[in-house]
C-alpha cells in the first residue's frame, strides 16, 4: 500500500504522528500492533476484524504494544514506529543487566497493583512509581481484594504516603467494585498497562476490566497469601467497553532501569524539602541547616523513606555507570549497537 491516508486502525490507538511517521519512512505494507510475542515471533494485530499476522522480529527492538511496519514480503517487523511511551526495566537474567528490557510500549496508565490481603508493600511501590514515572504513562495504585479484609483503611494510608499525587483506587475483580473507575482510564481507545507481583490477583481484575474471562486464576497459599503465576507472557487484550489493557506477568524483582526524573517525582515530597536546604550541594546527613533532615527529625518525613531514596539514586548510578562500560566494551570490539 503505497501513500496511505489511514494507514492504521483508530481503535487500536492510532495517532496521527503515526501516520506522520509511516510516510516519512515510506512505509508500503499496513501497519499494526503487536498484541504478543512468542520466541523471535510478533503477533501484529492490522483490525479488529481480521485474525493478528504472524512477523518474524529476530533483530528487532519489539515489545508488545509497539506498532509495526512490515517488510513488503510480509515476513518480518520492518519498522517499529516511534514509541510514546515504554514501560522499561533493568533486565533480570545474570550476564545481561546493563540491558534494558521493556515490558510494554505505547501505555497511557500504568496500574500498579496491589493485594490488600498482603502487607503493605511501600519499597516495592516506590520502585514501580519511578518506573512508571519515567515510562511516560500515567501511574494509578490499584488495590484489590478488598472484599477479603475488613479494614483497607489503614494500608490505603501507608501506600498514599509514598505515592503523593497519585491516585489510590480499590477495586475487586469479584465483587465489582471499582471496576468502571478503572474501566474509564481506557476510553478513547487508551492503553492500560498493568503491574504487580504474582498473587495480588491480576488476573480476576483483567477478566473483569475486559469484561470476558480471558486469563487464568489461581489460588493463592493460605500461609503467606503468594500465588503462583497465571499469566505466562505479556499480551495486548481488548476491552469490550473500548480501549486496551496489557497484561504483564508476574513480577517479582522491580530494576531500575535509566531513570528521566523518575525518582524526583516518585520522591516529590522529599524533593520539594531538598529545596529548602541551606545549601544547594547538600547531601542530607549531617549539614546545618539541612530541611529534610529537619523533617526526619519532626516526624513529618520517614527515615525509611529518605534511606530508600538514597539506596535507588545509588542504584541508578551504579546502572548507568555499568551502561557506560558496557558501550566503551562494545566499542572496542567494534560491535554495532541493535537497531531500533
Amino acid at each position: 500500500m503505497t501513500n496511505i491516508d489511514e494507514p492504521g486502525d483508530i481503535r487500536l490507538g492510532w495517532t496521527e504522528e503515526l501516520t506522520a511517521a509511516c510516510r516519512a519512512l515510506g512505509v508500503t505494507q499496513r501497519p499494526g500492533r503487536v498484541s504478543r510475542l512468542d520466541r523471535g515471533w510478533s503477533s501484529v494485530l492490522v483490525s479488529l476484524e481480521l485474525e493478528p499476522i504472524r512477523l518474524r522480529n529476530i533483530g528487532a527492538d519489539v515489545a508488545v504494544g509497539d506498532f509495526v511496519a512490515p517488510s513488503d514480503d510480509l515476513e518480518r517487523v520492518q519498522y517499529v514506529l516511534p514509541r510514546r511511551s515504554a514501560f522499561v526495566r533493568r533486565a533480570s537474567f545474570e550476564g545481561n543487566r546493563a540491558e534494558a528490557q521493556t515490558i510494554a510500549a505505547n501505555i497511557d496508565v500504568v496500574m500498579l497493583v496491589h493485594s490488600l490481603t498482603l502487607p503493605p508493600n511501600q519499597r516495592r511501590l516506590e520502585r514501580e512509581l519511578v518506573l512508571a514515572f519515567d515510562s511516560g504513562a500515567r501511574p494509578v495504585v490499584v488495590l484489590t481484594k478488598n472484599d477479603l479484609v475488613e479494614d483497607a483503611v489503614s494500608m490505603v494510608a501507608k501506600l498514599t504516603d509514598v505515592a503523593p499525587d497519585v491516585p489510590v483506587l480499590l477495586a475487586s475483580g469479584i465483587s465489582g467494585v471499582g471496576i468502571e473507575d478503572l474501566r474509564a482510564f481506557a476510553a478513547d481507545n487508551a492503553t492500560i498497562a498493568m503491574l504487580g507481583a504474582s498473587g495480588v490477583g491480576k488476573s480476576t481484575l483483567i477478566n473483569a476490566l475486559v469484561g470476558r474471562s480471558r486469563q487464568r486464576t489461581a489460588d493463592v497459599r493460605e500461609g503467606d497469601q503468594r500465588g503462583r503465576h497465571t499469566t505466562t507472557a505479556s499480551e495486548l487484550v481488548r476491552i469490550e467497553a473500548g480501549g486496551w489493557l496489557i497484561d504483564t506477568p508476574g513480577v517479582r524483582a522491580v530494576s531500575l532501569w535509566s531513570s528521566g526524573r523518575g525518582i524526583e517525582r516518585a520522591f516529590s515530597d522529599v524533593f520539594e524539602l531538598m529545596d529548602r536546604c541551606r545549601f544547594r550541594n547538600c547531601k542530607h546527613d549531617d549539614e546545618p541547616g539541612c530541611a529534610v533532615n529537619d523533617a526526619v527529625a519532626a516526624g513529618t518525613l520517614e527515615q525509611k523513606r529518605l534511606d530508600s531514596m538514597k539506596r535507588l539514586v545509588a542504584e541508578e548510578a551504579a546502572l548507568e555507570a555499568e551502561q557506560r562500560a558496557q558501550e566503551k566494551a562494545m566499542d572496542r570490539r567494534g560491535v554495532r549497537k541493535p537497531r531500533p
